[in-house]
Protein backbone atom coordinates (compact mmCIF):
# COMPACT_ATOMS: atom_id res chain seq x y z
CA UNK A 1 0.00 0.00 0.00
CA UNK A 2 1.54 3.52 -0.69
CA UNK A 3 2.61 5.62 2.31
CA UNK A 4 4.46 9.08 2.50
CA UNK A 5 6.26 9.46 5.47
CA UNK A 6 6.08 13.34 6.37
CA UNK A 7 7.76 13.75 10.23
CA UNK A 8 8.49 11.83 13.15
CA UNK A 9 6.69 10.89 16.48
CA UNK A 10 7.67 7.79 18.13
CA UNK A 11 7.72 6.30 14.75
CA UNK A 12 7.70 7.58 11.49
CA UNK A 13 4.53 9.49 10.20
CA UNK A 14 2.46 8.10 7.42
CA UNK A 15 0.03 9.56 4.96
CA UNK A 16 -1.90 6.81 3.70
CA UNK A 17 -2.79 7.50 -0.17
CA UNK A 18 -4.48 6.25 -3.47
CA UNK A 19 -3.50 7.35 -6.49
CA UNK A 20 -5.82 6.25 -9.53
CA UNK A 21 -5.89 6.92 -13.31
CA UNK A 22 -3.70 9.61 -15.66
CA UNK A 23 -5.42 12.33 -16.71
CA UNK A 24 -5.42 15.96 -15.19
CA UNK A 25 -5.04 14.98 -11.24
CA UNK A 26 -7.62 16.14 -8.88
CA UNK A 27 -7.35 15.90 -5.44
CA UNK A 28 -9.45 14.85 -2.60
CA UNK A 29 -9.78 15.98 0.82
CA UNK A 30 -11.88 14.19 3.48
CA UNK A 31 -13.88 15.70 6.12
CA UNK A 32 -14.27 14.53 9.80
CA UNK A 33 -14.20 12.12 11.21
CA UNK A 34 -14.03 10.02 8.10
CA UNK A 35 -11.24 9.08 5.71
CA UNK A 36 -10.78 9.06 2.05
CA UNK A 37 -12.89 5.92 1.60
CA UNK A 38 -15.65 9.14 1.90
CA UNK A 39 -15.17 9.86 -1.47
CA UNK A 40 -15.88 6.36 -2.67
CA UNK A 41 -19.19 7.65 -4.65
CA UNK A 42 -17.46 10.07 -6.45
CA UNK A 43 -14.03 8.69 -7.47
CA UNK A 44 -15.77 6.18 -10.14
CA UNK A 45 -17.84 9.21 -11.68
CA UNK A 46 -14.49 11.13 -11.80
CA UNK A 47 -12.55 8.40 -13.71
CA UNK A 48 -14.95 7.60 -15.82
CA UNK A 49 -14.57 11.35 -17.04
CA UNK A 50 -10.80 11.01 -17.43
CA UNK A 51 -9.29 12.34 -14.76
CA UNK A 52 -6.35 10.98 -12.11
CA UNK A 53 -7.50 10.90 -8.50
CA UNK A 54 -6.10 11.29 -5.65
CA UNK A 55 -6.98 10.56 -2.15
CA UNK A 56 -5.26 10.57 1.12
CA UNK A 57 -6.57 9.98 4.73
CA UNK A 58 -5.20 12.98 7.09
CA UNK A 59 -3.15 12.57 10.00
CA UNK A 60 -4.84 10.33 12.87
CA UNK A 61 -7.44 9.07 10.50
CA UNK A 62 -7.98 6.05 8.12
CA UNK A 63 -4.75 4.18 7.59
CA UNK A 64 -2.54 7.28 8.38
CA UNK A 65 -0.65 7.30 11.13
CA UNK A 66 -2.13 7.93 14.60
CA UNK A 67 0.04 10.61 15.75
CA UNK A 68 -0.31 12.84 19.07
CA UNK A 69 0.66 15.78 17.52
CA UNK A 70 0.92 17.93 14.35
CA UNK A 71 -3.86 19.01 14.52
CA UNK A 72 -3.60 22.01 12.63
CA UNK A 73 -4.19 23.36 9.66
CA UNK A 74 -0.26 24.68 8.62
CA UNK A 75 0.43 20.95 9.45
CA UNK A 76 -2.35 19.44 7.58
CA UNK A 77 -1.26 21.70 4.56
CA UNK A 78 2.40 20.72 4.88
CA UNK A 79 1.38 17.20 5.05
CA UNK A 80 -0.47 17.65 1.70
CA UNK A 81 2.32 20.23 0.35
CA UNK A 82 4.93 16.70 0.79
CA UNK A 83 2.18 14.58 -0.93
CA UNK A 84 1.98 16.93 -3.99
CA UNK A 85 5.86 16.52 -4.40
CA UNK A 86 6.40 12.88 -3.74
CA UNK A 87 3.84 12.39 -6.42
CA UNK A 88 5.46 15.03 -8.61
CA UNK A 89 1.88 17.32 -9.09
CA UNK A 90 1.57 19.77 -11.77
CA UNK A 91 -1.74 22.00 -12.72
CA UNK A 92 -3.97 19.97 -9.77
CA UNK A 93 -7.43 20.73 -8.56
CA UNK A 94 -8.09 21.10 -5.02
CA UNK A 95 -11.60 19.79 -3.89
CA UNK A 96 -12.05 19.69 -0.09
CA UNK A 97 -15.10 18.47 1.95
CA UNK A 98 -16.19 19.87 5.29
CA UNK A 99 -12.95 20.62 7.13
CA UNK A 100 -11.27 19.39 4.14
CA UNK A 101 -12.62 22.58 2.63
CA UNK A 102 -9.75 24.01 5.29
CA UNK A 103 -6.68 22.32 3.56
CA UNK A 104 -7.88 23.58 -0.24
CA UNK A 105 -7.97 27.47 1.13
CA UNK A 106 -4.93 27.16 3.95
CA UNK A 107 -2.81 25.62 0.93
CA UNK A 108 -3.43 28.36 -1.48
CA UNK A 109 -2.86 31.13 1.21
CA UNK A 110 0.38 29.32 2.49
CA UNK A 111 2.27 28.30 -0.65
CA UNK A 112 -0.49 30.42 -3.91
CA UNK A 113 -1.87 29.01 -6.56
CA UNK A 114 0.82 28.99 -9.42
CA UNK A 115 0.23 24.69 -9.40
CA UNK A 116 -3.71 24.74 -8.05
CA UNK A 117 -5.85 24.94 -11.39
CA UNK A 118 -9.43 24.85 -9.64
CA UNK A 119 -10.43 24.65 -6.61
CA UNK A 120 -13.77 22.76 -5.08
CA UNK A 121 -15.19 23.60 -1.58
CA UNK A 122 -18.03 21.48 -0.48
CA UNK A 123 -19.90 21.37 2.77
CA UNK A 124 -16.63 24.01 3.70
CA UNK A 125 -16.26 25.49 6.67
CA UNK A 126 -13.71 28.58 5.25
CA UNK A 127 -14.12 31.35 5.37
CA UNK A 128 -14.88 31.20 9.24
CA UNK A 129 -17.26 29.53 10.94
CA UNK A 130 -17.83 31.55 14.14
CA UNK A 131 -20.87 33.51 14.60
CA UNK A 132 -20.29 37.02 14.36
CA UNK A 133 -21.90 40.63 13.79
CA UNK A 134 -20.19 40.25 10.32
CA UNK A 135 -21.12 36.47 9.85
CA UNK A 136 -24.55 36.10 11.48
CA UNK A 137 -25.23 32.52 10.17
CA UNK A 138 -22.32 31.25 11.68
CA UNK A 139 -21.99 28.93 14.80
CA UNK A 140 -21.81 29.94 18.47
CA UNK A 141 -18.86 30.17 19.93
CA UNK A 142 -20.62 27.94 22.98
CA UNK A 143 -21.13 25.29 20.53
CA UNK A 144 -17.42 24.33 20.20
CA UNK A 145 -17.09 23.94 23.89
CA UNK A 146 -19.58 21.16 24.04
CA UNK A 147 -18.19 19.38 20.99
CA UNK A 148 -14.74 19.26 22.61
CA UNK A 149 -16.25 18.03 26.02
CA UNK A 150 -18.66 15.29 24.24
CA UNK A 151 -15.96 14.09 22.09
CA UNK A 152 -13.61 14.02 25.34
CA UNK A 153 -16.60 12.42 27.87
CA UNK A 154 -17.87 9.55 25.05
CA UNK A 155 -16.27 9.77 21.74
CA UNK A 156 -17.96 6.62 20.34
CA UNK A 157 -21.62 8.04 21.72
CA UNK A 158 -20.39 11.18 20.36
CA UNK A 159 -19.98 9.77 17.17
CA UNK A 160 -22.91 8.54 16.87
CA UNK A 161 -25.23 11.77 17.63
CA UNK A 162 -22.42 13.57 15.48
CA UNK A 163 -23.08 11.46 12.09
CA UNK A 164 -26.85 11.23 12.95
CA UNK A 165 -27.02 14.87 12.44
CA UNK A 166 -24.23 14.92 9.49
CA UNK A 167 -26.45 12.75 7.10
CA UNK A 168 -30.05 14.29 8.49
CA UNK A 169 -30.90 10.92 9.51
CA UNK A 170 -34.25 11.77 10.98
CA UNK A 171 -35.66 12.96 7.45
CA UNK A 172 -33.32 11.15 4.74
CA UNK A 173 -33.20 7.42 6.55
CA UNK A 174 -34.81 4.94 4.26
CA UNK A 175 -34.94 7.36 1.42
CA UNK A 176 -31.16 8.98 0.69
CA UNK A 177 -29.76 7.12 3.41
CA UNK A 178 -29.39 3.55 4.64
CA UNK A 179 -28.12 1.66 7.93
CA UNK A 180 -25.13 0.70 6.18
CA UNK A 181 -23.97 4.56 5.01
CA UNK A 182 -24.21 5.28 8.86
CA UNK A 183 -22.54 2.37 10.02
CA UNK A 184 -20.06 2.57 7.78
CA UNK A 185 -19.52 5.74 8.86
CA UNK A 186 -19.68 5.29 12.63
CA UNK A 187 -16.46 2.53 12.02
CA UNK A 188 -14.51 4.87 10.29
CA UNK A 189 -15.01 7.65 12.63
CA UNK A 190 -14.59 5.16 15.60
CA UNK A 191 -11.04 3.87 14.19
CA UNK A 192 -9.70 7.13 14.25
CA UNK A 193 -7.18 8.45 16.63
CA UNK A 194 -8.63 9.42 19.94
CA UNK A 195 -6.41 12.29 20.25
CA UNK A 196 -7.36 13.49 16.38
CA UNK A 197 -10.47 13.05 16.66
CA UNK A 198 -10.81 15.76 19.75
CA UNK A 199 -8.27 17.97 18.77
CA UNK A 200 -9.33 18.23 15.26
CA UNK A 201 -12.59 19.40 16.34
CA UNK A 202 -10.78 22.47 17.85
CA UNK A 203 -9.29 23.26 14.19
CA UNK A 204 -13.00 24.28 12.68
CA UNK A 205 -12.93 27.69 14.10
CA UNK A 206 -9.71 28.28 11.97
CA UNK A 207 -9.90 31.81 10.57
CA UNK A 208 -9.26 30.99 6.61
CA UNK A 209 -10.17 35.06 5.47
CA UNK A 210 -6.60 35.81 5.18
CA UNK A 211 -6.05 32.47 2.89
CA UNK A 212 -9.46 33.03 0.72
CA UNK A 213 -8.38 36.36 -0.16
CA UNK A 214 -5.74 35.20 -1.77
CA UNK A 215 -8.04 32.70 -3.99
CA UNK A 216 -7.52 33.61 -7.25
CA UNK A 217 -8.17 30.45 -9.63
CA UNK A 218 -11.68 29.22 -11.00
CA UNK A 219 -13.93 28.08 -7.76
CA UNK A 220 -16.96 25.82 -7.50
CA UNK A 221 -18.56 26.11 -4.13
CA UNK A 222 -21.59 23.11 -3.57
CA UNK A 223 -23.27 23.29 -0.41
CA UNK A 224 -27.11 21.59 1.13
CA UNK A 225 -29.54 24.12 2.26
CA UNK A 226 -30.68 21.58 4.60
CA UNK A 227 -27.24 21.36 6.55
CA UNK A 228 -27.28 21.51 10.50
CA UNK A 229 -23.66 20.81 10.80
CA UNK A 230 -22.28 23.62 8.55
CA UNK A 231 -24.92 26.25 7.94
CA UNK A 232 -24.88 27.36 4.37
CA UNK A 233 -25.54 31.35 5.71
CA UNK A 234 -22.33 30.74 7.49
CA UNK A 235 -20.27 29.08 5.37
CA UNK A 236 -20.87 28.88 1.35
CA UNK A 237 -22.77 32.10 1.06
CA UNK A 238 -19.77 34.45 2.25
CA UNK A 239 -17.40 32.17 0.91
CA UNK A 240 -18.89 33.18 -2.57
CA UNK A 241 -18.86 36.60 -1.91
CA UNK A 242 -15.36 35.65 -0.73
CA UNK A 243 -14.00 34.70 -3.84
CA UNK A 244 -14.06 37.06 -7.20
CA UNK A 245 -15.86 34.97 -9.78
CA UNK A 246 -16.61 31.64 -7.74
CA UNK A 247 -20.05 30.07 -8.31
CA UNK A 248 -22.10 28.69 -5.63
CA UNK A 249 -24.35 25.40 -6.10
CA UNK A 250 -27.02 24.89 -3.96
CA UNK A 251 -28.29 21.64 -3.47
CA UNK A 252 -32.10 21.71 -2.06
CA UNK A 253 -32.49 19.53 1.03
CA UNK A 254 -28.87 18.36 0.98
CA UNK A 255 -27.70 17.87 4.26
CA UNK A 256 -23.97 18.05 5.98
CA UNK A 257 -22.83 14.66 4.08
CA UNK A 258 -24.11 15.02 0.84
CA UNK A 259 -21.41 13.35 -1.04
CA UNK A 260 -23.76 10.39 0.56
CA UNK A 261 -26.74 11.63 0.36
CA UNK A 262 -26.96 13.20 -3.35
CA UNK A 263 -23.75 11.92 -5.00
CA UNK A 264 -26.57 12.03 -7.66
CA UNK A 265 -26.62 15.91 -7.42
CA UNK A 266 -22.91 16.44 -6.36
CA UNK A 267 -21.09 14.08 -9.01
CA UNK A 268 -22.22 15.86 -12.07
CA UNK A 269 -21.59 19.61 -10.93
CA UNK A 270 -17.88 17.99 -9.91
CA UNK A 271 -17.38 16.21 -13.74
CA UNK A 272 -18.94 19.03 -15.31
CA UNK A 273 -16.25 21.65 -13.32
CA UNK A 274 -13.20 19.27 -13.64
CA UNK A 275 -12.79 18.21 -16.53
Amino acid sequence: MPYLTVGRDAGDIQIYFEDHGTGKPVILIHGFPLSGRSWEKQIAALLDAGLRVITYDRRGFGQSSQTSMGYNYDVFTEDLCKLTKHLNLKRFSLVGFSMGGGEVARFMGRFGTTNVEKAVFISATPPFLLKSPENPGGVEDSVRATLEAAAKKDRLTFLTSFLENFYNADTLLGSRLTEEDLRYSWNIGAMASPVGTVSCVKTWWTDFRPDVARIDVPTLIIHGDADRTLPIDGTARPLQRAIRGSRLAVIEGAPHGLLTTHADKVNPLLVDFLK
